[in-house]
């Protein structure tokens, strides 16, 4: 099938008690969604019912054999996060932590994966370097270089340009984008409006009143994506004197959880890699082996 990822009338929540209802939508190849909705609404639910880290209350979520073997996934970085006392190399080989599965080394193909991807984002000149001494920016594009290590066909990015300064956010979205543009699916949770100008498609979640999926175009010409773009940054998306149509052709693109980034905490246990777990946003630190040098 073409699509990649489907919902089936999802209901989401906790303990019995529903926080997303209603949900359907589906996610094909080479699309680029972005998830948007008011503080509280659901979007880190959804996020961890992607990953696979909760179960739906009702409905169905199909992946594609495609994507069997998991979404590479950029979380939310925490400050420990950014403390973390690693390379640059180290962290972008550890998305490859589930090909290796058993096995404490990296194989040629993994290493050369790496490098693949650090060139792919621009930071092979950053591999020596220590994750924490990068900034804000550059520890995205590590990230996301990590997240391509553990799968090139589609990445779920949570609030990616958090934190960053404008040129940075600017940056960042401009290589999601390229990315999107050479064949990776992405699905993004953003707060910032600006993320929608790069989308295809839109999901706006909430309650039943106020879901929506469909094509960026028809979001921003809706009564919700008008009023939602206008109650976050005085207008309605579409910059002046354009229309929606022609914003549309200028690019194609809470709650509650028992499961969270918190373990990232462990950091303090030891040395070792950080490892968003392939697909999932469990961390752990492994102590990986080198076979040969860098």
């Amino acid at each position: 099938m073409s699509e990649q990822l489907i919902c089936k009338n999802v209901t989401l929540g906790y303990e019995g008690i529903p926080v997303i209802e209603g949900l359907h939508f589906a996610v094909s190849k080479g699309d680029y969604l972005c998830i948007l909705g008011e503080n509280g609404s659901g979007k880190s639910t959804l996020v961890k019912a992607l990953l696979g880290l909760i179960p739906a209350m009702s409905g169905e979520i199909v992946r594609s054999e495609e994507i069997a073997d998991g979404v590479g996934y950029l979380p939310q970085q925490t400050v420990v996060q950014k403390d973390f006392p690693a390379s640059v190399r180290e962290i972008v080989r550890s998305g490859c932590i589930r090909r290796a599965k058993l096995r404490p080394f990296y194989n040629k193909e993994e290493k050369a994966l790496a490098d693949e991807n650090m060139a792919r984002l621009g930071i092979s000149e950053l591999a020596g370097r220590c994750y924490r001494e990068l900034s804000g920016g550059q520890q995205q594009r590590v990230l996301l270089a990590r997240a391509l290590c553990a799968t090139s066909r589609i990445l779920l990015l949570d609030e990616p340009v958090t934190g960053l300064d404008p040129r940075a956010q600017a940056d960042l979205y401009e290589l999601i984008a390229d990315l999107n543009r050479s064949g990776v699916t992405m699905i993004m949770v953003s707060h910032d409006v600006s993320a929608v100008r790069y989308a295809s498609h839109i999901l706006h979640i909430g309650s039943k009143e106020q879901l929506f999926f469909g094509t960026k175009d028809a979001y921003l010409n809706s009564r919700l994506g008008r009023s939602f773009l206008i109650t976050e940054t005085g207008h309605d998306g579409h910059p002046a004197g354009e229309t929606a149509a022609d914003t549309a052709e200028e690019t194609s693109a809470e709650e509650k959880s028992g499961v969270s980034a918190k373990t990232a905490a462990a950091a303090a246990a030891g040395a070792g890699i950080l490892a968003f777990g392939a697909g999932a946003a469990i961390y752990k630190y492994v102590k990986r082996g080198e076979r040969s040098d860098r």
